[in-house]
């Protein structure tokens, strides 16, 4: 039986930081993953990776220049004929993408003494763990500590069974051949409006079928309501308050798939040539853990833990998408190091109030922080500062100055409780923010900090200008709760 100080089982960005990590503190380590290609070889990286955030990101930017090169660049005196799609290179660019990094990430297990192992595991007892290897054999392996990273896996609903063919998850949406004249998307949050807005820009006539009355209600409410219109104005078609009842695939050659749904009080149907089931992930948690391991799941499926991951049996602890907060690859990426240094013997924490989120689309949605509407519900004294990105000189220069940034603070102690913004860059911009925020800055700390000129940053500066009416490029108006 092969023993290790520490088994990590999954090499996505929770498990492979994770392991890395122990690694680097002297723990023997190894991580477990079943990623495989289709020659059986390991891909590891987990959803993140392979079918997630590196193969989306790769064609929106694939798709943002294709669509600026048709719409935008005339009117900056760039000429270039004619512009044509070619979704196999398009496919061929993500994969080779996609493969470089997934290299790369043996590349660094390999290189920080990480013994990466291919196969399904199930944890069997509090120091036991079995894998399946691709062949069938099963190998047992001794931990004396283990840290569960399995990740999540799309969420399937059952009026609309999944086909891989015209309705498809997540995944499947990366991987269109051609560019479906009508697409239906249900779930317009961040994995909806990212494949939305990429097959909208490249050509697809894209309608999302939102559940839910309000538009990315997780977001402060102004920032919602100035990207929604900016989406609209792109030509995505957002149905609000749209509940789906049935999803039926018709034809045989020119297969299309006809959806019926509930909105304001009437049964209404639209037709499509594909259909993306993107309602959000679980945690890919079935089968991880035998039962008399003592750890029972949540209803979600998701594995308990405290506030240092921690599952309270044995040295089992659990990160990533398997456990509470929000399913993004840089907070589980965190909780991965924070672990793996706690099992050395260090006190390190995450911050969990200041985990950003962003919304990769055109123009970006990033936050971090309270929102306003959270703020109001908790009876906060409050002080709002707002910069339009129409008033910032490098955004008129770039041709990006849709958005506005906002800087939400303590009305009493001006310390900065909440950032959020819509606009080109913003997914870069929010650091800024994240970093002040976590050394307790207040909106005079930030407006007293000198901000290159002319930059898209320079809106974190007059936005908490605008906070105490000091802002400079626009009418600064205080406001606040009461």
């Amino acid at each position: 039986m092969k023993e290790f100080d520490v088994v990590v089982i999954g090499a996505g960005p929770a498990g492979y930081h994770a392991a890395i990590r122990a690694s680097q503190m002297g723990l023997s380590t190894a991580c477990i993953d079943a990623w495989v290609d289709q020659e059986g070889a390991a891909k590891p990286g987990g959803t993140c990776l392979n079918v997630g955030c590196i193969p989306s990101k790769t064609l929106l930017d694939i798709s943002h220049k294709y669509a600026s090169a048709q719409h935008d660049y005339a009117a900056l005196g760039i000429q270039t004929g004619k512009v044509s799609l070619d979704v196999d290179q398009m496919q061929a660019r993500k994969r080779a993408v996609v493969g470089q990094l997934t290299q790369g990430v043996s590349g660094l297990l390999k290189s920080n003494q990480v013994t990466l192992i291919t196969g399904q595991a199930v944890v069997q007892s509090a120091t036991v763990v079995t894998v399946t290897l691709p062949n069938g054999e099963v190998d047992h392996i001794q931990a004396k500590a283990m840290i569960l990273a399995p990740g999540s896996k799309p969420i399937v609903i059952p009026p609309c069974p999944v086909d891989h063919e015209v309705i498809v998850d997540s995944s499947g949406a990366l991987d269109f051949d051609t560019v479906p004249k009508r697409l239906g998307i249900i779930g317009a949050g961040v994995i909806g409006l990212e494949l939305g807005s990429v097959w909208q820009r490249l050509g697809a006539k894209v309608t999302l079928l939102e559940a839910l009355p309000e538009f990315l209600p997780a977001v402060d409410a102004q920032i919602a309501k100035e990207t929604l219109k900016t989406f609209k104005k792109q030509g995505l078609d957002i149905q609000l308050g749209a509940k789906v009842t049935e999803a039926k695939v018709t034809g045989q050659k020119n297969k299309k798939v006809t959806v019926r749904f509930e909105q304001g009080g009437e049964s209404l149907e639209a037709s499509f040539d594909r259909l993306v089931v993107a309602v959000g992930r679980r945690p890919a948690t079935e089968g991880l853990l035998a039962e008399s391991l003592g750890i029972t799941l949540t209803e979600r499926g998701e594995i308990p833990v405290d506030d240092q991951c921690y599952t309270g049996i044995g040295q089992i602890y659990a990160v990533g998408d398997a456990v509470r907060g929000p399913m993004l690859a840089h907070k589980g990426m965190e909780e991965g190091v924070m672990v793996a240094e706690r099992l050395a013997g260090k006190k390190p924490q995450v911050n969990y109030d200041l985990v950003p989120g962003v919304i990769y689309t055109h123009p970006e949605v990033a936050w971090v922080g309270a929102t306003e509407q959270s703020l109001k519900a908790a009876d906060r004294d409050y002080g709002v500062g707002v910069f339009p990105l129409a008033a910032s000189g490098r955004a008129i220069a770039s041709s990006e100055n849709e958005g506005l940034i906002k800087v939400l603070t303590d009305q009493a102690s001006d310390r900065v409780l909440g950032v959020h913004m819509v606009g080109a860059h913003a997914s870069e911009l929010i650091a800024q923010a994240v970093i002040a925020m976590e050394f307790g800055t207040s909106a005079e700390d930030l407006a007293l900090t000198m901000f290159a000129h002319p930059t898209l940053s320079e809106g974190l500066h007059e936005a908490a200008l605008a906070v105490s009416g000091h802002a400079i490029h626009v009418a600064s108006r205080r406001r606040s709760k009461k």
